[in-house]
C-alpha cells in the first residue's frame, strides 16, 4: 500500500491560510490562481479513505499534508506563493479514486495531489493524472506494477511519468517480511492469506517466493473476502494445516479480527503482515491476541528519526484530533517534494509560474532531492523513492514495539 516524514521549523503553528508577499498571477492552463492579496494560490490535492474502516490512515495522511502547506506558507518557502490543500474522500475504492482524480484535474490550481492509500486505487487514478501532466506522489502505495509495469518481475518498464512514491515498494517489503520470519523468528511453516486486492495479493506474492527460496515451506494458503468479518472457517484451516506462523497479505480491518479469531480456533502462532495492518486500530481489533504480531512497515519508525522530530512537535502543536499514523512523515515529504517542484519551476520562470506549470512540476519532481521526515527524499528512474529502509514491529503491551530496522538483501 503504502505506508512517514519533514523539514526543520518552530513548535507553535499559526492556524489558518498564512499569506505570503506578492509576485506576479497566472491564466487558467498550468494551475495557480491569484489569491486576492496579490498571491498565486497554489492547491495541494489529497485523495485517501476519510470515512470508513480505513479513516485512520487516510485522516492522517490529509493532516500531514495540511502541515507541510501551513509550514511552507509560514517561511514563506516558495516566494509569492500560499499553498491549500483539497482533500477528498475515495472510501478506499478505486471507482471513488477515479472521480476524484477528475475532480482534481478539473481544478487548474492543482498542481501535484498526495495520495491515495491503496494502490488499487492509485491504479484507477494514474491515467487521469498522467493525462492531464498532474503529478502524483504517494507516500502508500507499494505495489510494484505501479512504477515499473505488470511485468516488473522481469522487465522493468515505468508505465506513467506523473507518478511517483516516497513508500518503497512490496518487491522489497514482502521478500523482507520473509527474511526476519524465516532466519530472525525461526518459523519454517507458513500459512498465507490475502483478501484478493492489488495490495494484499502482491504483497503476499512477493513474500511467498522469498519464503519458499529460502527453505521455508508454505503449508496452506486461503483467500478471504474483505467485506467479511467473519474468518473461522479460514481459522480452523490455519489450526490443521500445522502452520508456525500466518502471514497476511491485506490491510488492519480484517487483520485484527482475523487474528483474533486464529488463536480462538486454538493456533496460537504469530500473524505477520505489511505496512497495512501497521495502525493503533490493528492492536484495538485484535485484543490482546494480537499481542506477538508482526508488521513490517516502510522507512524506520518516525519517533525515532532526529529528522522527524520537529514534524512530531508541529503535528502536535497545530492540534490535529487524529493521529499521524504509519504515513504521515511520508505524507509530509510527498506534499513538500510537490512544493520543493513547484518552488524550483517558479525560481526558472522569474518568480512566477509559467502557462505550463503542472507538466514542468512533473519534470522537476524527477530531480528533487531534500532531507525530509523520513530521511533522505529522492526518486529514482522508476519514480520510486530512493529510501528502501523497511523496519519489522510487534504488538508488545498494548503498542507497537521496534524490532528490526535495516534493508532487503537479495
Amino acid at each position: 500500500m503504502r505506508q512517514r516524514s519533514l523539514i526543520a521549523i518552530t513548535a507553535a503553528l499559526a492556524a489558518g491560510a498564512l499569506t505570503l508577499t506578492a509576485c506576479g498571477s497566472r491564466d487558467d492552463n498550468g494551475g495557480g490562481s491569484d489569491s486576492g492579496n496579490g498571491d498565486t494560490t497554489v492547491v495541494i490535492g489529497v485523495d485517501a479513505p476519510l470515512t470508513g474502516d480505513l479513516s485512520a490512515l487516510g485522516l492522517g495522511i490529509k493532516n500531514s499534508v495540511d502541515l507541510a502547506t501551513k509550514i511552507a506558507n509560514k517561511e514563506k518557502h516558495v516566494e509569492g506563493v500560499t499553498f491549500k490543500i483539497e482533500a477528498l474522500d475515495d472510501q478506499g475504492q478505486a471507482s471513488v479514486g477515479q472521480q476524484n482524480a477528475t475532480k482534481l484535474v478539473a481544478n487548474k490550481d492543482v498542481l501535484g495531489v498526495v495520495g491515495p492509500l491503496n494502490s488499487s486505487v492509485g491504479e484507477a487514478m494514474q491515467k487521469v493524472f498522467d493525462t492531464a501532466k498532474l503529478v502524483e506522489v504517494s507516500p502508500a502505495n507499494t505495489n510494484p506494477a505501479l512504477t515499473q509495469g505488470v511485468n516488473w518481475a522481469k522487465e522493468k518498464e515505468r508505465p506513467y511519468k506523473s507518478y511517483f512514491r516516497t513508500a518503497t515498494t512490496d518487491a522489497i517489503q514482502g521478500p523482507f517480511a520473509a527474511q526476519y520470519v524465516f532466519n530472525d523468528a525461526k518459523k519454517k511453516k507458513v500459512f498465507v492469506i490475502d483478501d484478493k486486492k492489488t495490495y494484499g495479493a502482491g504483497l503476499a506474492a512477493t513474500f511467498t517466493a522469498e519464503f519458499k527460496k529460502l527453505g521455508g515451506q508454505v503449508v496452506g494458503t486461503e483467500h478471504i473476502n474483505p467485506e467479511s468479518k467473519d474468518f473461522s472457517a479460514v481459522a480452523t484451516k490455519v489450526k490443521n494445516s500445522g502452520a508456525d506462523v500466518v502471514y497476511y497479505g491485506g490491510e488492519y480491518p480484517q487483520a485484527g479480527p482475523l487474528s483474533k479469531q486464529i488463536k480462538e480456533a486454538g493456533a496460537k502462532i504469530p500473524l505477520v503482515g505489511g505496512d497495512g495492518i501497521y495502525s493503533a486500530d490493528f492492536i484495538k481489533l485484535a485484543g490482546a491476541a494480537g499481542t506477538g504480531d508482526l508488521a513490517t512497515s516502510v522507512g524506520a519508525p518516525v519517533e525515532s528519526l532526529p529528522s522527524a522530530k520537529e514534524f512530531v512537535a508541529n503535528y502536535k502543536a497545530e492540534g490535529y484530533k487524529e493521529a499521524y499514523e504509519a504515513y504521515g512523515g511520508y505524507s509530509y515529504d510527498s506534499a513538500w517534494a510537490i512544493i520543493e517542484a513547484v518552488k524550483k519551476v517558479v525560481e526558472d520562470n522569474d518568480g512566477k509560474l509559467p502557462d505550463d506549470a503542472r507538466a514542468k512540476v512533473v519534470d522537476a519532481m524527477q530531480d528533487v532531492s531534500f532531507d525530509g521526515v523520513t530521511g533522505k527524499v529522492s526518486f529514482d528512474e522508476f519514480g520510486d523513492a530512493t529510501n528502501k529502509q523497511l523496519t519489522v514491529y510487534t504488538v508488545k503491551g498494548g503498542d507497537w514495539a521496534t524490532v528490526k530496522s535495516g534493508t532487503f538483501t537479495g
